[in-house]
């Protein structure tokens, strides 16, 4: 029993597309991915970070694949995608991960540039990878697309309320592909962290007050750590979540369900 539901986990024989490689969430994904034999086709936009860490994948002997590639240039990510089939025949999981805090501040105030460049990063290159890949999944008859938002998309917020935007729309496009989609067998969902240790959380995990208040307001009185997402990621991309499609995996210790007691 136990080793039939370790199975469900394997990603041997698929290969997984994951934007945003080279970096907390992203990576440890990547890594995680690679543990269960998945082949893997890591874009970043950070070159060098990239070429390292898919050498380091080839040198343990994992199957693995660098595109870079700048997610503002929608263009370019529709090219990527399309080099991600040819290089490895099929992309059976895809992984939207990749993003950018944006404008701090009053919506008001975001420039139309702002906002442009940062729904591009944020929901468009995903949406792009979706429609250059998900009909492909569909002629295989199975697919998973993971598309990474966040808290904040289900929540306001007076500082970052532009890009709790962009996240609250992947969690819509997620349900929405997964009703065009389902039918052929894709399933689509999105996984929204918290207060994950990261590079992109530094600041507030820089800033004592902010983070005691924060963690106050957490359940749990810790934040995540990007095993722990990137288990989340695993889950819903593999067959053990093969009857979960349209569903938006909280992962925040308790943040959002909190009174602040």
């Amino acid at each position: 029993m136990v080793e039939a539901v370790l199975n469900l986990f394997d990603l041997t024989g698929r290969t997984a597309l994951i934007t945003g490689a080279t970096g907390g969430i992203g990576e440890a994904t990547a890594r995680l991915f690679a543990s269960v034999g998945a082949t893997l086709v890591l874009s970043s936009n950070e070159g060098d970070r990239l070429a390292a860490l898919v050498s380091e994948f080839c040198h343990e002997g994992i199957d693995a694949h660098a595109l870079e590639t700048d997610l503002s240039d929608l263009d370019a990510v529709r090219a990527m995608a399309r080099q991600a089939v040819s290089v490895t025949g099929q992309i059976d999981i895809l992984i939207s991960n990749a993003g950018m805090e944006g404008h701090v501040g009053p919506l008001h105030e975001a420039s139309d540039a702002a906002i442009d460049r940062l729904l591009a990063v944020n929901l468009k290159s995903g949406m792009a990878l979706c429609a250059e890949l998900a009909p492909g999944m569909a002629r295989a008859g199975k697919g998973s697309i993971v598309l990474v938002a966040s808290i904040a998309g289900v929540r306001g917020n007076k500082s970052i309320g532009l890009y709790g935007l962009s996240k609250a729309a992947l969690a819509q496009l997620a349900r929405n592909l997964a009703v065009e989609w389902g039918p052929l067998g894709v399933r689509v969902n999105t996984m929204s962290p918290g207060l994950v240790r990261t590079p992109f959380a530094q600041p507030i995990l820089d800033n004592p007050d902010y983070f005691e208040r924060r963690m106050s307001l957490t359940p749990l009185r810790r934040p995540g750590e990007v095993d722990e997402i990137a288990a989340g990621i695993l889950y819903l991309a593999s067959d053990a979540s093969g009857f979960v499609t349209g569903h938006n995996l909280i992962a925040d210790g308790g943040t959002t369900i909190s009174d602040g007691n």
